[in-house]
C-alpha cells in the first residue's frame, strides 16, 4: 500500500488531458482528473486518488500498482506488433519461470482439448485472432490494457503422439515503455486468471 500511495502522489501532478492519447485512454473536459480505459475487457476509472473497476472500488493493491504504473509511465510509442518472449526482455531471467507457472501452464492445462472454448473466452475480453504464420492451434492478441497487448499462442494436446498442450505468451518489443518487468508479469497472470474465471 505504501507503493500505491507513492504512485498516486506521482500521478497527481500529471496533465491527464495530455496523457490520455499516449495511453489509449479517454479523457473528458468535465472530469479533468479522471481517465477511463479498458482493463481485460472491463472499464477502469482512474482518478488521482481513487480507482474503480466497473464502478466498484478496486481494492487489490497489486491491481492498483499495475494500473497506476501504467499511467505513471507517461505512455510511449505505439505497439509495433513485433513480438518477443519474456526471455528476450532485459533482467527477466527470474521472471520466465513465474510467467510459466502462473500464466502459461494453468491456461494450457485448463483448455487442453478445448481450443474452441479458449477462443471464446479470449473474444470475451476483446481478443482478436492473429493471422500470422504459426504452428499453434490458436493465436490471439489480447488487449490487457489499451497499449499493452499480449500475444497468446496455444498448441493443443496430441495424446496419440505424446504431446501435452502448451501456451506461450509474447509481448510487444516496446512493452517496457509502459510497465516494469514485475508489473508485466502480473499483467499476464491477471490475464490468465480472468480467462479462467470466464471459463467457470
Amino acid at each position: 500500500m505504501a507503493l500505491v500511495a507513492h504512485l498516486k502522489t506521482k500521478v497527481a501532478g500529471f496533465d491527464f488531458s495530455a496523457l490520455a492519447p499516449r495511453l489509449g485512454a479517454e479523457w473528458r473536459e468535465e472530469q479533468p482528473g479522471l481517465l477511463r480505459f479498458p482493463y481485460l475487457g472491463r472499464m477502469v476509472e482512474l482518478a488521482k486518488h481513487d480507482l474503480r473497476l466497473e464502478g466498484d472500488p478496486l481494492v487489490d493493491p497489486r491491481d492498483q500498482i499495475l494500473l497506476y504504473n501504467y499511467v505513471s509511465s507517461g505512455g510511449g510509442v505505439q505497439p509495433a506488433g513485433d513480438w518477443v518472449g519474456m526471455e528476450s526482455l532485459p533482467n527477466s531471467i527470474s521472471k520466465v519461470r513465474t510467467l510459466s507457472a502462473y500464466c502459461e501452464q494453468p491456461l494450457a492445462k485448463r483448455f487442453a482439448g478445448r481450443s474452441g472454448r479458449l477462443a471464446r473466452v479470449c473474444e470475451m475480453v476483446g481478443g482478436l485472432p492473429a493471422h500470422e504464420d504459426s504452428s499453434a492451434t490458436l493465436a490471439f492478441i489480447i488487449p490487457v490494457l489499451p497499449r499493452l497487448p499480449h500475444y497468446l499462442l496455444f498448441w493443443d494436446e496430441e495424446p496419440d503422439d505424446g504431446f501435452e498442450s502448451r501456451v506461450k505468451v509474447l509481448f510487444d518489443r516496446h512493452v517496457l515503455e509502459y510497465l516494469d518487468i514485475e508489473s508485466l508479469v502480473f499483467a499476464a497472470e491477471r490475464m490468465a486468471e480472468h480467462l479462467l474465471e470466464l471459463d467457470s
